[in-house]
Order: structure tokens, then sequence, then C-alpha cells
């Protein structure tokens, strides 16, 4: 594989060929954390509305009994498995997310791979090592898309997205390079998804579509199905009309040496991650009688004010894409990190109301996608200001005890210690994770 081998090709190569021992500890020990994390919230989103109807639709359709779904015992199809468990995965908003491209990995690959390891019968470390692939192909399909392909208003989670399901679904059915090529080359005409439908049900059903089309592409391309393997690239393919910059070399640099999903963030607040680093500079601050503040002025990065800067949201839904929202219910004491925070009655409430009304919101341009700086001004004319960036390093060990604690709020604390003992689980025993216990 040289600098001259095609885009896809060597995407391929990297998907079929990366032996076991080549895949990076410290990757591998954040993706189990992805798993739990994963795990959970998937557990936990299965009750919200956009979760039962696609469960329901797929559940009526039925078919082969292959894979497991959230929020059911009865197994479906692979590809009907995955549109429901990345679907239901994404309901809450509150899975990974990876700033190299503005992504959330977890919900199109995870779901993606469960589905084809439960329907191949392959192990455990064949679900995890594929699964690592795909994050890892995601992240560089992503990178090569750039900030022009999400600024135009394409979802990376769907898009980027799908091509890392169909290399992780690839690795499963054990396609050399050539079958892994064309696989990525078929997903090129399926992926999809707009940004248009945040705020919306079709938001989590863009990362449901990504995890169906990766488990599609490779079924067909096992049957003997024969796309244009290169449909990713070239003048007509998928980066070219859809706004992709293209460049091989940042988004190939260190391919199998440098695992850029190591560098994954979790989210411990249950809304956009966006709204992440305004609610850590928060929470810096000291103790704040909301009654007191004149204004609170948030700085933050151009990217996130078409993504989640709805000044009025109406909906617990919408709120969770609202600076303005967030920063007065953090000042008012509601948790953001949980999921009850977020509801159609407290977007209402007078109070706050009034006081999300003297947020505003602007850009600094000396800011990275991942800070944000917030003061607030006190009617007593003192000011207390923080900033907080996403990116400031995390141990292993901090983000394990977060991530636990993330998973034991949303599922309790037994249910949370059972499902990390799964996730560190090195048997060829799947059922580990069919089984989804709930």
């Amino acid at each position: 594989m040289t600098a001259e081998t095609p885009f896809t090709q060597r995407l391929a190569e990297f998907a079929a060929n990366t032996p076991s021992d080549a895949m990076d500890a410290d990757a591998m020990q954040v993706l189990r954390l992805s798993l739990l994390d994963w795990l959970s919230v998937g557990l936990a989103g299965i009750h919200e509305p956009v979760s039962r109807i696609c469960r329901d639709m797929v559940l009526d359709e039925g078919g082969a009994a292959q894979a497991s779904v959230f929020g059911s015992t009865v197994k479906l199809p692979a590809r009907a498995a995955a549109l429901s468990n990345g679907t239901t995965s994404h309901a809450l908003d509150y899975d990974d997310t990876h700033f190299a491209h503005i992504g959330h990995p977890s919900v199109a690959i995870f779901s993606a791979a469960l589905a084809v390891a439960e329907r191949e019968n392959a192990n455990t470390m064949a679900f995890l090592e594929a699964a690592l692939i795909g994050m890892e192909v995601s992240i560089r399909v992503g990178v090569w898309l750039g900030r022009s392909h999400y600024q135009t208003g394409f979802h990376q989670t769907a898009t980027a997205g799908a091509f890392g399901a169909a290399a992780a679904c690839a690795r499963l059915m054990g396609f050399d390079a050539d079958q892994t090529a064309a696989t990525l080359g078929l997903t090129a005409t399926r992926a999809s998804g707009l940004k248009a439908q945040f705020g919306t049900m079709g938001k989590p059903f863009n990362a449901g579509l990504a995890a169906a089309n990766g488990v599609e592409a490779a079924t067909l391309v096992a049957r003997g199905f024969v796309p244009n393997p290169l449909a990713l690239e070239g003048a007509l393919g998928f980066g070219a009309i859809h706004a992709g910059e293209g460049d091989g070399g940042a988004a190939l640099a260190g391919l199998g040496q440098d695992w850029m999903f190591t560098d994954v963030r979790h989210k411990f607040h249950a809304c956009c991650h966006g709204l992440h680093a305004t609610l850590e500079a928060l929470a810096l601050m000291p103790e704040i009688d909301a009654g007191e503040v004149e204004r609170i002025d948030i700085l933050t990065h151009d990217r996130w004010m078409t993504v989640c800067n709805q000044p009025a949201p109406t909906t617990g839904l919408g709120a969770k894409f609202s600076y303005t929202t967030v920063a007065a219910m953090t000042l008012l004491g509601h948790s953001t990190a949980a999921l009850n925070s977020y509801d159609d009655a407290l977007c209402a409430q007078p109070e706050l109301v009034a006081l999300r009304d003297r947020v505003t919101v602007a850009v600094d341009p000396a800011l990275e996608e991942t800070q944000a700086r917030v003061t607030i001004s006190l009617r007593s004319g003192g000011t207390h200001d923080r900033s907080f960036d996403l990116n400031a390093p995390m141990s292993l060990g901090d983000r394990e005890t977060r991530v636990r604690a993330k998973a034991a709020a949303l599922l309790g604390q037994d249910r949370a210690d059972a499902l990390w003992r799964l996730c560190l689980d090195r048997s060829d025993d799947l059922t580990v994770y069919t089984v989804l216990p709930g």
C-alpha cells in the first residue's frame, strides 16, 4: 500500500489486513468503555417514542431470527436489528462524539457490528476488533470529507458512520481487501443523513440508517453484488457530490499506527455535545443565585451556531440543542445529566424563560470547536468568567470512573456493574452481548 493507492483501497486494506496484535491496547480499552456507554444509552433509550416507533416497525415486518434488538426478546434480521438499535442508542443523544469530524461513531458501528456478529456466530474478540476497525474507518472518512461536508448540512454520524459500519461488517464477514472496497463503494450510494433533522426524531434515525446501510452493503457484496469500488472518491463519487474536501493525506496519516478513535469523547450531559464545553465551564463557577444574574454571555465556535443554538425551544428535545436553555437549567439547579430534566413543561416555566432570555451566544474566532467561555454578570456589578476545552487530557482511569458513573445513573449500580463485566469479557461467548440485559 502506497500513497498513490486509491483512498478507498487503502481503507479496505487496513480493514481487511490489520492483524489482531496490531490493535492498540489503549484504543481497545476506550472501545470497551464506549461499548458500556452504548449499551447503557441503548437500554435507557428503549422507551423513547422514536425507539418504539422504529422497533414496532421492524418487529411487525419480522423475518429471520439473526440479531438482538434493544427493548425486545425477539431476534430479527441483521439489517432490521441494526436500524432499530442505531436509532434507539442515539434517541437520548447521550452517546460518544469524535470531534475530528463531529460524528457519533458508536451508535452506527456497534449497532451494525453486533447485528452481523450475531448473524455470523462470531466470537467476542472478533466483534470488538471489527468494531474498532469500523470506528477508525468512520473517523478517517469523516476527516476526509472535512468540515465543508458538515457545514453544508450533512450529518457525519450518518454519512461517515455508514462507511465505518460497512468496514466493521466486512471485517466480521472475512472479506479480503477487494471485497471490502466493494462494500465501501456500494455504501457510497446509500450513505445519507441531514443536519436538518437535528432536534427531531430524524436525528437518531440517521444513526439507524448508517448502521443498516453498512449491514446491507456487506450482505449484498457477500452474495456477489458488484458495484463501483471507488464510488466514495472520483469525479462523481460521494465526496465530490457531498461537499467533501478530499484531503487524503490528513485523513490517512498514521493509519494502522495512530488510532484516532482513542480521542473519542464521552458525554456526561444528556444534550448535544456542542453544548458540553459551556456546561463544563458553568460547573467551574462558584455557587450563584439565579436571581442575582444580570446576564450570561457564552462564547463558542461558529460551527455550533447552526447545530445547537435554538434560542427558545418549546420541547424537551429542542432543549438539548439550546445554549440558552441548558445555561438557564444549570443556574436553576436542573441536572443536565438527568434524562428527565429535558421536557416540554420545563421549556415553558416562567422562571426558566426569564433567565434564558438573559443569555447571549456569540462566536469567538479564537476558540476551537471543543472550547467555550462563559461570563456571568451579576446585578451587583460583579462578574464570573470560566473557560473549558473538551479536548483537555483525561486519563483512562478518570474516563472509566465517569463512564461507569453515567451508566449507573442511567441503569442503576447493579445493572451498570453487570454490563461492565460483560464488556471486559474475553470469552468466545457472544451471547453476553445478545442478551442485552434489561
